[in-house]
């Protein structure tokens, strides 16, 4: 483990009757190559296991204490990082750009799509799939309820169709990614693909 700076060790509570205490926290974030991390993140690499409660409920005390400073993002995503008083937040214009994407579509890969790892993108994926099925669930209804015809299909209902296989499309891709991040929660990373 890593030394811990003398600032954060004046501040941090030696609790020992806590299953996980500050000190191993800080320990952690600073023994990593990374600056920051989310708490599922953190979570993985804690030892012993405890709950990712356990591990919000220190962070939160570190926060408290200002040894650990968040910044949240769209998509309710907090990273967190040892607040070092001679820096700012260590992500860089850039990196403050990549995580600042306009929609999480725009950060959604195909990797991080046939990996099922980018929650917040095909999330989006699916709730753009619900709203379309909505939009032609409504307009089978209208063209049902008035006899008109669409053209290029036979019949409107056609509509109804395509509105309930595209929602059975968007469940099964709802229902396969919550599966896959269970499956990760519990077991750790899939490696299936190469990375880049």
């Amino acid at each position: 483990m890593s030394a811990i700076p003398t600032w954060i060790d004046e501040r941090i509570d030696r609790n020992l009757d806590n299953t996980l205490t500050q000190e191993h926290v800080v320990e952690t974030m600073l023994a990593s190559d990374r600056p920051f991390f989310s708490i599922r993140q953190l979570h993985a690499r804690i030892k012993p296991d405890v709950s990712r409660a356990t591990v919000r409920n220190r962070l939160q005390e570190l926060q408290e204490i200002d040894v650990v400073a968040t910044e949240t993002y769209p998509d309710s995503i907090s990273l967190y990082y040892i607040n070092h008083p001679e820096s700012d937040w260590p992500v860089s214009p850039e990196g403050k750009h990549a995580l600042n994407a306009n929609t999480p579509l725009d950060r959604l890969s195909t990797r991080g799509f046939l990996t099922l790892s980018d929650t917040a993108g095909i999330r989006t994926l699916v709730l753009a799939g619900f709203q379309l099925s909505l939009v032609l669930f409504a307009l089978g209804g209208v063209l049902t309820v008035i006899g008109g015809d669409v053209r290029g299909t036979q019949s409107d209902i056609v509509l109804w169709g395509t509105a309930f296989d595209l929602v059975f499309v968007s469940i099964l891709l709802l229902v396969t990614e919550r599966t896959v991040r269970w499956v990760r929660d519990r077991y750790g990373p899939l490696n299936l693909l190469p990375s880049t």
